[in-house]
């Protein structure tokens, strides 16, 4: 899938004079888990069941910090959105198991001002995506 293709929704939505900054991917081993559910648990009902659903949410799901916002959206028929302003952010933070950090994968908790918290997981380069996030913060 194109890079126009994976952001067509936040791309959509985006005002003239707002662009994005970085582009927020799953790491390979979200479609590697979706492959062994797939593999070792595909004679159940619930092993199709997990890859198809992960799959879906590898295809319907878009995150991307821009110059002015962190934007996610996730859903191929119910769509659910998630924006928060960087001025707006209190703390970023990650989460690696050991296997994680071997990996470079990882998962970041983005907690806003009042009760906003925004979870991307399994994402590839956690450790880059905190800096950036904070990088654009300080900029606000």
């Amino acid at each position: 899938m194109d890079n126009d293709a994976a952001m067509k929704f936040i791309k959509s939505t985006l005002p003239d004079n707002e662009t994005i900054e970085t582009e927020i991917s799953f790491h390979w081993t979200h479609v590697l888990i979706a492959w062994l559910f797939l593999l070792f648990l595909g004679w159940l009902v619930i092993g199709i069941f997990l890859f198809v659903s992960m799959y879906i949410e590898k295809w319907t799901t878009e995150r991307a910090l821009t110059n002015r916002r962190l934007v996610i959206k996730r859903g191929l028929i119910r769509r659910q959105t998630e924006e928060m302003s960087f001025n707006r952010i209190e703390e970023v933070n990650l989460n690696q198991s050991i296997l994680q950090r071997i990996l470079g994968s990882g998962d970041i908790r983005v907690t806003g001002t009042g009760s906003g918290e925004v979870v991307m997981k399994n994402i590839d380069d956690p450790l880059g995506v905190q800096k950036k996030i904070n990088e654009v913060r300080q900029y606000q």
